[in-house]
This record gives structure tokens, sequence and C-alpha cells, in this order.
């Protein structure tokens, strides 16, 4: 018997005393749980981090009961939402640099979550060419470059 992504969150939250209404989205990569609260920016935690941990406790708790459960991605009044689109932006930008100079721009190290925002930005760009270092590292740095012409993908 799997649990109720909407309702095990609603529980955590309210046993570490927040009061909030959620709200399930269905996309093509999951299900997100949108969290309204008043007190937001505590349950987002600095940079995100509080955020972060209760989105891995609830899948994790998720999975330990169900381990075919669907990732689930939590939100809190948009924030990530806002934050990834920002990231994005930002990125686009710095392509266009890459894409007037010719010169490769590294960017700061970021999470596998992040990393991929990047690589979706430009993976349809016939210009811009992303690369990530193979190694092992939670935080990776991504090299945005000119693509080559007639050079094979990396």
């Amino acid at each position: 018997m799997s649990l109720n992504p909407r309702e095990t969150l609603d529980t955590m939250l309210g046993l570490l005393g927040f009061v909030c209404e959620i709200k399930e989205f269905e996309h093509e990569h999951g299900l997100t749980l949108q969290v309204y609260t008043a007190e937001k920016d505590r349950l987002i935690g600095r940079n995100g981090a509080l955020l972060e941990d209760i989105q891995t406790l609830l899948n994790r708790l998720l999975q330990a009961k169900d381990k075919n459960a669907q990732k689930v991605q939590v939100d809190i009044e948009h924030w990530r939402e806002m934050k990834d689109d920002n990231l994005a932006h930002r990125v686009r930008q710095i392509g266009e640099i890459v894409r007037q100079t010719g010169r490769p721009y590294h960017l700061e190290p970021m999470n596998a979550y992040e990393r991929r925002i990047v690589h979706n930005a430009f993976k349809d760009d016939p210009d811009i060419a992303t690369w990530s270092p193979p190694d092992d590292a939670r935080l990776k740095r991504i090299t945005l470059r000119k693509k080559q012409p007639g050079a094979p993908e990396q």
C-alpha cells in the first residue's frame, strides 16, 4: 500500500507546526505539491535548504513504503518555480555572451537539479554546448561553449 503524497506532506508539516494549504499539480515530470502558508520564508529556509530537506524526506518516506513511488517535487508558493525560471533566464543571457565572443564560460558549482535546468536550456540551441565534468562530486561546474561546426557532441 502506498502513501498519498499530499496527505503525507500535510502530516509532516502539521507535526512541525505549520498551517498550510497544499495543492497537487501533475506534469510531464511527475507530481508537484504546491504549499501555501503564512510562514513561507521559514518553511523555505536559507537559500531553499529547508525546502530541499522536506522534499528529500517526503520522497524517502514515499519510497520506503513503495519503492516504485514516483518522485514528488515540493514547492512553496512558486518559490522554486521562480528560482528555476531565473536560473534558466540568467544562463541564456550568459549563452548570448558566449555566442558573441566565442569564449567559454564556467558557471558556478551547481547540484544535479540545477545542472539539468542549464542543460535543458541549451538542448536545442544550435550554437551553444553545455559540458559537465564526469566526476562524482555532488556540486559540479558546467561550462558553456560555442559549438564547433562538424564537431561531435559531448
